[in-house]
Protein backbone atom coordinates (compact mmCIF):
# COMPACT_ATOMS: atom_id res chain seq x y z
CA UNK A 1 0.00 0.00 0.00
CA UNK A 2 2.81 2.39 0.88
CA UNK A 3 4.28 2.10 -2.60
CA UNK A 4 1.10 3.66 -4.00
CA UNK A 5 1.23 6.64 -1.64
CA UNK A 6 3.37 8.85 -3.92
CA UNK A 7 0.98 8.19 -6.79
CA UNK A 8 -2.03 9.08 -4.64
CA UNK A 9 -0.36 12.27 -3.48
CA UNK A 10 0.44 13.18 -7.09
CA UNK A 11 -3.15 12.48 -8.10
CA UNK A 12 -4.64 14.69 -5.39
CA UNK A 13 -2.09 17.44 -6.07
CA UNK A 14 -3.02 17.39 -9.75
CA UNK A 15 -6.71 17.46 -8.86
CA UNK A 16 -6.23 20.49 -6.61
CA UNK A 17 -4.19 22.30 -9.23
CA UNK A 18 -6.98 21.75 -11.78
CA UNK A 19 -9.51 23.50 -9.53
CA UNK A 20 -9.55 27.25 -10.05
CA UNK A 21 -8.32 29.46 -7.26
CA UNK A 22 -10.92 31.97 -6.09
CA UNK A 23 -10.63 35.71 -5.63
CA UNK A 24 -13.15 38.21 -4.28
CA UNK A 25 -12.63 41.88 -5.15
CA UNK A 26 -14.47 44.46 -3.05
CA UNK A 27 -14.81 48.03 -4.30
CA UNK A 28 -14.94 50.22 -1.18
CA UNK A 29 -15.98 53.83 -0.59
CA UNK A 30 -19.05 53.81 -2.84
CA UNK A 31 -21.47 56.67 -2.25
CA UNK A 32 -20.00 60.14 -2.21
CA UNK A 33 -19.42 60.74 -5.92
CA UNK A 34 -21.75 60.37 -8.88
CA UNK A 35 -18.77 58.99 -10.80
CA UNK A 36 -18.76 55.96 -8.46
CA UNK A 37 -21.33 54.59 -10.91
CA UNK A 38 -18.45 53.62 -13.21
CA UNK A 39 -17.42 50.91 -10.76
CA UNK A 40 -20.71 49.11 -11.43
CA UNK A 41 -19.70 48.54 -15.05
CA UNK A 42 -16.75 46.34 -14.11
CA UNK A 43 -17.31 42.84 -15.47
CA UNK A 44 -17.89 39.78 -13.33
CA UNK A 45 -18.71 39.11 -9.71
CA UNK A 46 -17.36 42.29 -8.16
CA UNK A 47 -18.60 43.01 -4.62
CA UNK A 48 -19.47 46.56 -3.55
CA UNK A 49 -19.07 48.20 -0.12
CA UNK A 50 -21.41 51.19 0.29
CA UNK A 51 -20.74 54.04 2.71
CA UNK A 52 -23.94 54.67 4.71
CA UNK A 53 -25.99 57.86 4.44
CA UNK A 54 -24.05 59.24 1.47
CA UNK A 55 -25.52 61.20 -1.46
CA UNK A 56 -25.37 58.34 -3.98
CA UNK A 57 -24.93 55.31 -1.73
CA UNK A 58 -28.49 53.97 -1.69
CA UNK A 59 -29.07 54.51 -5.40
CA UNK A 60 -25.83 52.78 -6.37
CA UNK A 61 -26.48 49.97 -3.91
CA UNK A 62 -29.85 49.35 -5.54
CA UNK A 63 -28.25 49.27 -8.98
CA UNK A 64 -25.55 46.84 -7.88
CA UNK A 65 -28.15 44.65 -6.18
CA UNK A 66 -30.29 44.65 -9.34
CA UNK A 67 -27.27 43.29 -11.22
CA UNK A 68 -26.97 40.48 -8.63
CA UNK A 69 -23.67 41.76 -7.29
CA UNK A 70 -22.96 41.36 -3.58
CA UNK A 71 -23.53 44.54 -1.58
CA UNK A 72 -22.16 45.14 1.92
CA UNK A 73 -22.04 48.27 4.08
CA UNK A 74 -18.71 50.05 4.45
CA UNK A 75 -19.07 51.18 8.06
CA UNK A 76 -16.74 54.02 9.15
CA UNK A 77 -14.81 53.11 12.29
CA UNK A 78 -12.52 55.21 14.44
CA UNK A 79 -8.92 55.45 13.23
CA UNK A 80 -5.76 56.16 15.19
CA UNK A 81 -4.98 59.19 13.06
CA UNK A 82 -8.24 60.92 14.00
CA UNK A 83 -9.49 61.26 10.42
CA UNK A 84 -13.02 62.54 9.92
CA UNK A 85 -15.33 59.52 9.75
CA UNK A 86 -18.51 60.76 8.13
CA UNK A 87 -22.09 59.65 8.86
CA UNK A 88 -22.90 56.25 10.33
CA UNK A 89 -19.57 55.90 12.13
CA UNK A 90 -18.69 53.75 15.12
CA UNK A 91 -16.30 55.14 17.74
CA UNK A 92 -14.69 54.00 20.97
CA UNK A 93 -16.82 56.34 23.12
CA UNK A 94 -20.11 54.78 21.97
CA UNK A 95 -21.99 52.37 24.22
CA UNK A 96 -23.74 49.21 23.03
CA UNK A 97 -27.08 50.86 22.37
CA UNK A 98 -25.43 53.60 20.28
CA UNK A 99 -23.54 51.05 18.19
CA UNK A 100 -26.67 48.97 17.64
CA UNK A 101 -28.73 52.03 16.70
CA UNK A 102 -26.06 53.26 14.28
CA UNK A 103 -25.86 49.88 12.56
CA UNK A 104 -29.64 49.53 12.50
CA UNK A 105 -29.99 52.89 10.76
CA UNK A 106 -27.44 51.88 8.14
CA UNK A 107 -29.22 48.62 7.39
CA UNK A 108 -32.58 50.37 7.34
CA UNK A 109 -31.27 52.43 4.43
CA UNK A 110 -29.87 49.39 2.57
CA UNK A 111 -31.70 46.36 4.02
CA UNK A 112 -30.40 43.87 1.43
CA UNK A 113 -26.74 44.40 2.41
CA UNK A 114 -25.17 41.07 3.31
CA UNK A 115 -23.00 42.45 6.11
CA UNK A 116 -20.25 44.97 6.67
CA UNK A 117 -16.59 45.76 6.32
CA UNK A 118 -14.74 48.56 8.08
CA UNK A 119 -13.84 51.92 6.59
CA UNK A 120 -10.64 53.00 8.37
CA UNK A 121 -10.95 51.55 11.89
CA UNK A 122 -7.32 51.14 12.89
CA UNK A 123 -8.28 52.11 16.45
CA UNK A 124 -11.70 50.53 16.85
CA UNK A 125 -10.85 47.11 15.42
CA UNK A 126 -8.14 46.70 18.07
CA UNK A 127 -10.71 47.08 20.88
CA UNK A 128 -12.63 44.06 22.12
CA UNK A 129 -15.83 45.58 23.52
CA UNK A 130 -17.06 47.68 20.57
CA UNK A 131 -16.18 44.83 18.22
CA UNK A 132 -18.06 42.36 20.41
CA UNK A 133 -21.17 44.56 20.36
CA UNK A 134 -20.84 44.88 16.59
CA UNK A 135 -20.48 41.14 16.05
CA UNK A 136 -23.43 40.37 18.33
CA UNK A 137 -25.55 42.66 16.16
CA UNK A 138 -24.37 40.90 12.98
CA UNK A 139 -24.88 37.43 14.47
CA UNK A 140 -28.48 38.18 15.41
CA UNK A 141 -29.20 39.09 11.79
CA UNK A 142 -27.15 36.35 10.06
CA UNK A 143 -24.83 38.94 8.50
CA UNK A 144 -21.17 38.69 7.47
CA UNK A 145 -18.05 40.63 8.39
CA UNK A 146 -14.97 41.36 6.29
CA UNK A 147 -12.02 42.88 8.14
CA UNK A 148 -10.40 45.49 5.90
CA UNK A 149 -7.38 44.94 8.14
CA UNK A 150 -6.24 48.52 8.50
CA UNK A 151 -4.06 47.47 11.44
CA UNK A 152 -2.12 44.27 11.96
CA UNK A 153 -3.32 44.33 15.58
CA UNK A 154 -6.96 44.05 14.57
CA UNK A 155 -9.05 41.73 16.74
CA UNK A 156 -12.14 42.08 14.56
CA UNK A 157 -12.05 38.85 12.55
CA UNK A 158 -11.16 36.76 15.59
CA UNK A 159 -14.03 38.30 17.57
CA UNK A 160 -16.42 37.81 14.64
CA UNK A 161 -15.58 34.12 14.46
CA UNK A 162 -15.97 33.73 18.22
CA UNK A 163 -19.53 35.06 17.85
CA UNK A 164 -20.25 32.74 14.93
CA UNK A 165 -20.22 35.51 12.33
CA UNK A 166 -18.92 34.36 8.92
CA UNK A 167 -15.74 36.37 8.46
CA UNK A 168 -12.70 36.89 6.27
CA UNK A 169 -10.02 39.56 6.04
CA UNK A 170 -8.51 41.61 3.26
CA UNK A 171 -5.22 40.29 1.92
CA UNK A 172 -4.22 43.04 -0.51
CA UNK A 173 -5.10 46.62 -1.43
CA UNK A 174 -4.88 47.11 -5.19
CA UNK A 175 -4.74 50.89 -5.46
CA UNK A 176 -2.90 52.57 -2.60
CA UNK A 177 -1.18 54.47 -5.41
CA UNK A 178 -3.27 55.74 -8.31
CA UNK A 179 -0.90 54.77 -11.10
CA UNK A 180 -1.55 52.03 -13.62
CA UNK A 181 1.93 50.55 -13.15
CA UNK A 182 1.37 50.23 -9.40
CA UNK A 183 -2.15 48.79 -9.75
CA UNK A 184 -0.88 46.29 -12.31
CA UNK A 185 1.95 45.32 -9.95
CA UNK A 186 -0.55 44.74 -7.13
CA UNK A 187 -2.82 42.76 -9.45
CA UNK A 188 0.04 40.48 -10.46
CA UNK A 189 0.74 39.97 -6.75
CA UNK A 190 -2.92 39.09 -6.34
CA UNK A 191 -2.56 36.41 -9.01
CA UNK A 192 0.55 34.97 -7.37
CA UNK A 193 -1.13 34.93 -3.95
CA UNK A 194 -4.26 33.30 -5.36
CA UNK A 195 -2.21 30.50 -6.90
CA UNK A 196 -0.41 29.96 -3.61
CA UNK A 197 -3.24 30.32 -1.08
CA UNK A 198 -6.23 29.41 -3.32
CA UNK A 199 -8.57 32.04 -1.79
CA UNK A 200 -7.84 35.78 -1.64
CA UNK A 201 -9.76 38.95 -0.75
CA UNK A 202 -8.68 42.15 -2.49
CA UNK A 203 -9.94 45.69 -1.92
CA UNK A 204 -9.91 48.58 -4.37
CA UNK A 205 -11.71 51.92 -4.69
CA UNK A 206 -13.85 53.65 -7.33
CA UNK A 207 -11.13 55.98 -8.58
CA UNK A 208 -11.13 56.50 -12.37
CA UNK A 209 -7.54 55.22 -12.51
CA UNK A 210 -8.54 52.06 -10.67
CA UNK A 211 -11.60 51.37 -12.81
CA UNK A 212 -9.62 51.88 -16.02
CA UNK A 213 -6.86 49.56 -14.82
CA UNK A 214 -9.24 46.84 -13.65
CA UNK A 215 -11.07 46.87 -16.97
CA UNK A 216 -7.76 45.84 -18.55
CA UNK A 217 -6.55 43.52 -15.79
CA UNK A 218 -9.60 41.47 -14.82
CA UNK A 219 -9.29 39.10 -17.82
CA UNK A 220 -5.90 38.07 -16.39
CA UNK A 221 -7.75 36.09 -13.70
CA UNK A 222 -9.35 33.61 -16.11
CA UNK A 223 -6.09 33.36 -18.03
CA UNK A 224 -4.51 32.09 -14.80
CA UNK A 225 -7.31 29.69 -13.86
CA UNK A 226 -8.60 32.03 -11.14
CA UNK A 227 -12.32 32.53 -10.60
CA UNK A 228 -13.68 35.92 -9.59
CA UNK A 229 -16.40 35.20 -7.02
CA UNK A 230 -18.75 37.24 -4.80
CA UNK A 231 -17.52 37.73 -1.27
CA UNK A 232 -20.50 35.71 -0.01
CA UNK A 233 -19.39 32.70 -2.04
CA UNK A 234 -15.90 32.90 -0.63
CA UNK A 235 -17.37 32.96 2.86
CA UNK A 236 -19.76 30.08 2.24
CA UNK A 237 -16.82 27.83 1.36
CA UNK A 238 -14.31 29.41 3.71
CA UNK A 239 -10.79 28.10 3.76
CA UNK A 240 -9.43 28.65 7.25
CA UNK A 241 -5.86 29.16 6.06
CA UNK A 242 -4.46 32.57 6.84
CA UNK A 243 -2.08 34.53 4.67
CA UNK A 244 -0.14 37.74 5.05
CA UNK A 245 -1.58 41.17 4.43
CA UNK A 246 -0.29 44.70 4.60
CA UNK A 247 -2.09 47.14 6.85
CA UNK A 248 -3.01 50.68 5.91
CA UNK A 249 -5.94 52.88 6.82
CA UNK A 250 -8.46 52.59 3.98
Amino acid sequence: MLRFLPLLLLFFSSLLAAQPARVAIIIDDIGYRKSDLQALFLPGNISYAILPHTPYGKKLALQAHAKNNDVILHIPMEAKNGKKLGPGALTSVMNESSIRLTLSNAFEEIPFALGINNHMGSKLTELYQPMAWTMQFLRERDLIFVDSLTTNASKAEQIALSFGVPSLHRHIFLDNQLEHAYIRQQFEQLIRDAKRYRTIVAIAHPHPETISSLQQLLPRLAENNIELVPISQLLSNKNNETNPALSADD
